[in-house]
C-alpha cells in the first residue's frame, strides 16, 4: 500500500504485519500526520526474509526514513511525532509526557500482549485473559464519562495504542459489559476517524466483517 499520490515519492518506508497491533498503531500514527509513506505489509512467514538486513529481531513494525531504520512502535510513534509535529500528539510538559508514557506502557503490558492469549488453545488461560483485559477496560470507564480521549480533551499518540486494541476486542471473543459504555463510545469516536479507518487493511477490516456476518 503506498499512501502517497503517484506524483510524491513517499518519504519512509514502514513495514507492517498484517495484523499485528503494533504496527497497526504506527500505521494510524501516519494516516494522522498524513505523510507521504510507503506501507508495505509482510505476513508472519515473510518477515525474516524481508527485514533480515533491517532489523536484528526481524519483527514488525519497521520504519526506514532515509538512512534511518526504526523499529518498535513506541520508539517509531514518539519519532514520528517529533519528526512530523503537525499535529502534535504528545503533550508539551516532561510531566504529562512521562504520564502518556506510562499509560503505553500499561496499555501495552497488561492488554495488548494478551490479545495473542485471547485466540490460544488453552481455554483456561484465554478466558483469564479476557476477563483480565475486559475488567481493566472497564475500569476505565469513569475516565470516558469525564473526558472524549485518554489525555483529556484532545486526541493523542496513547490514544493511537488503544485504537488497535478496542479494535481486536470482538475477534478475541471479548465483549465489553454494559457498565463500559463510556469506553464503547469512545471506541466509537476513535473508528470514527478518518485516519483509522485509513490504517485498517484487509485483514483488520475483516475483524469486525466477520463478527457481524
Amino acid at each position: 500500500m503506498n499512501m502517497s499520490s503517484p506524483a510524491r515519492k513517499p518519504i519512509m518506508t514502514l513495514y507492517s504485519g498484517y495484523d499485528c497491533p503494533y504496527s497497526h498503531a504506527s500505521r494510524i500514527v501516519l494516516f494522522e500526520k498524513d505523510v507521504d509513506c510507503k506501507i508495505e505489509y509482510v505476513d508472519s512467514s515473510e518477515v525474516s526474509e524481508v527485514l533480515a538486513d533491517l532489523n536484528p529481531y526481524n519483527e514488525t513494525p519497521t520504519l526506514i526514513d532515509r538512512e534511518l531504520v526504526l523499529y518498535s512502535s513506541t520508539l517509531i510513534n514518539e519519532y514520528l511525532d517529533e519528526r512530523l509535529p503537525h499535529p502534535p500528539l504528545m503533550p508539551v510538559d516532561p510531566v504529562s509526557r512521562a504520564r502518556a508514557r506510562l499509560m503505553v506502557r500499561r496499555i501495552y503490558r497488561d492488554w495488548t500482549r494478551l490479545l495473542p492469549v485471547c485466540i490460544g488453545k488453552d481455554a483456561k488461560k484465554a478466558t483469564e485473559a479476557r476477563k483480565s483485559i475486559r475488567d481493566g477496560l472497564t475500569a476505565l470507564s469513569p475516565v470516558f464519562a469525564a473526558q472524549p480521549f485518554l489525555l483529556g480533551e484532545e486526541f493523542s499518540l496513547v490514544d493511537c495504542y488503544m485504537a488497535a486494541l478496542l479494535w481486536r476486542l470482538p475477534s478475541c471473543g471479548i465483549e465489553l459489559p454494559p457498565q463500559a459504555k463510556s469506553v464503547s463510545e469512545y471506541a466509537h469516536r476513535l473508528f470514527s476517524r478518518r485516519a483509522f479507518q485509513q490504517s485498517l487493511s484487509e485483514i483488520e477490516r475483516g475483524l469486525r466483517q466477520k463478527k457481524t456476518a
